[in-house]
């Protein structure tokens, strides 16, 4: 087992004691190394000798997405290239890709944070692990690879794609271990059903779900459809990629990686600190990258992070399951409505499948929301009282959750573009009036 008891098990004082070191040095080490932070630590007057607290880390400007765009390709990174070992990069779907570079001693530290968290949720070296991430550019695939062979997992590189092979492999290579988002693994277990492969012929116990929300709804489904123990953990490539955080197999919480990172939860709007248990913007700042160091990196992420040990015995941070994306938000009418929150409301609802997508539309200046799902059962497009009463059912929870009238359109199953990474759900049209 990969437990590494010294550092999972240390006291908060011990903890934070390691964090305050480690932050002056990473603060030091961007100083001298990284001419962006150079530039914008002097402007804030800051140095590492400055710093004499955890809490004066709140002097440090923030760094965006934007700041990692704006410094393409390499910019940002803090050793020469011939120290660089491997390079990856956001897909970019939004402008340019975010590149990121990693020295050896950086895919060390990361292999051992997702052996860790694998570790908590008790994959062992007798496990055998089929991920079904896409390789590439992506930090997820080549992330949980490395950390499972240092586990001494066998490992089954498939990547994403070719679902009724998938299907076929999880099967008749006794896979116990699955990685994948969760949508496509929810597709995955509709594949293997259609296929004719049942729950009993497959061995798998453990499913490593990341790179995209789960809700709890979600994860019973999953759990469900493959007779699997579904667990969440977190990371992005500007920090990391996966392994900063990760569940036991309590399930409390993802415990963060906190010798490593040092996570802060922000009011989005203003950017003050908010006091520890509130639930706002997560911003993590790295303790230990020497390829690409990342200072108060603002995530985006919408959680809340506890402090008090875990039952399971470790006692690094837990942050809840994100909520949401601040730049994912939707304002519909003056209200504000998370993605995350309209399936919790269609994941409770008997009929009616894990697939949807929101449409949104402007009329005389007004904004609307459509949220399009798919029914589990096709012959109910022939009743249409049935369907109707489903219908009703589906606005008026989603009206009592997001406090918003919303159009619901049932459609028959497998309408619904299925993805193979993230699943992307939102179809803007307000441009388009």
């Amino acid at each position: 087992m990969f437990f590494q008891k010294d550092i999972e098990t240390m006291s908060r004082q011990e903890i934070e004691a390691l964090q305050l070191e480690r932050l002056k040095s990473q603060v030091q080490y961007c100083m001298d190394n990284v001419p962006f932070y150079h530039k914008r630590l002097t402007e804030a007057g800051i140095t590492a000798d400055k710093i004499k607290t955890l809490s004066d880390i709140r002097y440090i400007p923030y760094t965006t997405k934007d700041d990692i765009r704006d410094n393409y390709p390499f910019g940002l990174f803090a050793v020469p290239m011939k120290n660089i070992v491997r390079i990856h990069a956001s897909s970019g779907t939004t402008g340019k890709p975010t590149v990121v570079g990693y020295t050896r001693n950086d895919l060390n530290n990361w292999s051992d944070c997702v052996a860790r968290l694998c570790a908590a949720v008790g994959v062992n070296d007798s496990d055998t692990a089929q991920i079904s991430f896409g390789y590439g550019l992506f930090t997820g695939a080549l992330g949980l690879h490395y950390g499972l062979e240092k586990l001494g997992c066998a490992v089954i590189p498939i990547s994403s794609g070719n679902t009724k092979k998938q299907a076929m492999i999880l099967k008749d290579f006794g896979t116990t271990v699955l990685i994948s988002t969760p949508s496509y693994a929810m597709y995955m277990s509709e594949v293997a059903h259609e296929c004719g492969i049942s729950n009993d012929e497959l061995k798998l116990r453990i499913g490593l779900f990341g790179s995209e929300g789960c809700t709890d709804a979600l994860r019973n489904k999953i759990e469900k459809g493959f007779g699997l123990f579904s667990t969440d953990n977190y990371g992005l490539s500007e920090l990391q990629g996966p392994g900063v955080a990760g569940e036991c197999e309590y399930r409390c919480g993802l415990h963060f990686a906190e010798d490593h990172f040092l996570p802060e939860v922000i009011n989005s709007d203003t950017g003050e600190v908010l006091p520890r248990g509130e639930k706002g913007e997560l911003v993590i700042t790295t303790l230990t990258k020497e390829g690409f160091p990342m200072l108060r990196y603002r995530t985006k992420d919408i959680t809340r992070i506890h402090y008090e040990p875990c039952k399971c015995g470790r006692t690094h941070a837990r942050m809840e399951k994100v909520q949401g994306r601040s730049d994912d938000m939707l304002k519909i009418r003056g209200v504000n409505v998370f993605p995350s929150q309209v399936e919790s409301v269609m994941a409770n609802i008997d009929g009616i499948s894990p697939h949807y997508e929101l449409i949104l539309t402007r009329k005389n200046y007004t904004d609307y929301l459509e949220v399009r799902i798919e029914i589990v059962d096709e012959s109910l497009l022939e009743s249409f009282s049935g369907l109707e009463r489903l219908r009703k059912e589906a606005v008026d929870k989603l009206k009592t959750v997001l406090g918003i009238q919303a159009k619901v359109t049932l459609v028959a199953p497998h309408t619904i573009t299925r993805y193979e990474g993230k699943a992307r759900r939102i179809i803007d049209r307000r441009s388009d009036d």
